[in-house]
């Protein structure tokens, strides 16, 4: 008859529970692995057969007995260590938003809106088109590939442990969110420009001939200029999105690395 000891369920549990908060904490926030259209059950999947295919290469777990107030402690130190990694670099797409929505509000596409089931709301079409071309890119970049690599990383640098390690890398994450705004205004600036000059342009003709209806013909024009800029801005988009994405994989280092005291 097989039988087990409670020292060796333990350390099974140990060496399989606790990398799996990390990886379930890191798929709920990390981009298109989050995603609303991905069914539960398949992300569980997901989850599961990436713990398994890391088990062999992880570090070895701690002796901690399950059920235990420190086991506790381990697993939401896990699940913090997980939503910190998916967080910031769900951030460089929050970025990507950010420009969508004032691209849209310059535009006067700001009411047109379409739900969003990634956000559970109401999104301007415009910028959920962005998304989309996003996602795409972060897809043929090979993103989903580089979360998953950072995810091995993170185990060598925070391996599991009931010590909680370093506090700097909520820091780092808070200056990385810092900037989110202002890589976005950047990132619409060309089609801003634009549209500001289209506007300047109405204006001076309004007042050059006053009976003209502004209203009737101010809203094509600006709509034709702004899909005419988006259209010629459409090939270069992927180089300043990789950059975001480097920059956001970047931070994600750099927080892991300040958590572990091994900051550069």
């Amino acid at each position: 008859m097989i039988s087990f000891t409670s020292a060796q369920l333990d350390a099974w549990m140990a060496a399989f529970l606790f990398p799996l908060a990390r990886i379930f904490a890191l798929m709920a926030t990390a981009p298109v692995y989050n995603n609303a259209g991905i069914p539960v059950r398949t992300r569980l999947a997901v989850g599961l057969a990436i713990t398994l295919a890391l088990l062999p290469i992880l570090p070895p777990m701690p002796a901690i007995p399950s059920g235990s107030w420190l086991s506790f402690a381990v697993l939401a130190r896990e699940i913090l260590i997980g939503i910190m990694m998916g967080f910031t670099l769900r951030l460089a797409f929050v970025t990507i938003d950010i420009a969508g929505e004032l691209i849209g509000l310059q535009m006067g596409l700001s009411f047109a809106v379409a739900y969003d089931p990634q956000n559970a709301g109401q999104t301007p079409v415009l910028t959920e088109f962005i998304g989309l071309l996003t996602t795409l890119i972060f897809l043929a970049l090979g993103g989903h590939l580089m979360i998953l690599q950072a995810l091995v990383e993170s185990f060598r640098l925070l391996p599991v442990s009931p010590v909680f390690g370093e506090s700097g890398g909520l820091a780092v994450l808070l200056r990385w969110s810092s900037v989110i705004f202002a890589t976005g205004l950047l990132l619409s600036l060309p089609l801003i420009t634009a549209l500001l000059i289209a506007n300047i342009a109405l204006g001076v003709l309004s007042r050059v001939a006053p009976t003209l209806n502004l209203f009737a013909v101010g809203f094509p024009v600006t709509l034709a200029v702004g899909f005419a800029v988006l259209m010629f801005s459409l090939p270069y988009l992927s180089a300043a999105l990789s950059s975001i994405f480097d920059q956001g994989f970047n931070a994600m280092e750099q927080v892991l690395l300040t958590s572990s005291g091994k900051a550069r």
